[in-house]
């Protein structure tokens, strides 16, 4: 599962969800999660939108190089 995936999973959400919250269609989330990279302005619309859920995510968490820090979001 990849950082994406990842939070969206921790976080208790669907892709459709996910997408509503940061404002990309549910496609998008897939591909996403399929390996295509993370706009930062996308990256920053989730980070807020995990923010009132108690979750912390980080640009590290998307970014990270493999072996790196992994795509954990944290419950606040």
């Amino acid at each position: 599962m990849n950082s994406i995936a990842h939070i969206r999973v921790r976080l208790g959400i669907t892709q459709a969800v996910m997408a509503k919250g940061i404002n990309v269609l549910q496609g998008n989330v897939s591909n996403y999660e399929g390996g295509q990279s993370m706009p930062p302005d996308v990256l920053a619309r989730l980070i807020g939108h995990a923010a009132p859920a108690g979750s912390t995510i980080s640009h590290n968490n998307v970014y990270a190089p493999p072996g790196g820090a992994h795509g954990d979001a944290r419950r606040a």
